[in-house]
């Protein structure tokens, strides 16, 4: 018969993957895009965490150099975002 309070141990909850996710971007981002990235989170959840991951993911292969400016989370930003489609509508 397992322990509930065993399971607690095993997996990492939502808020320790959250905690060392923001110690990683603290590490990642300078102060700028982290305040930039803070802006989009409160607007467009899913698109700030589909680039957390992405940042992070860079980080643990070792393809960043130095900290992302401010810039460089603008490119991204501007990458991960889905184009928007235009409908151009003709009466008859």
């Amino acid at each position: 018969m397992s322990n509930p309070n065993d399971e607690q141990h095993e997996q990492p909850t939502n808020e320790q993957i959250n905690a060392q996710k923001e110690i990683m971007l603290k590490q990642i981002l300078s102060s700028e895009a982290r305040l930039r990235l803070n802006n989009v989170k409160m607007v467009k959840p899913e698109l700030a965490n589909l680039v957390e991951n992405y940042l992070i993911g860079l980080s643990t292969q070792g393809k960043t150099q130095g900290q992302i400016t401010d810039d460089q989370l603008k490119q991204v930003l501007l990458s991960a975002q889905q184009p928007k489609r235009e409908f151009k509508i003709n009466r008859v």
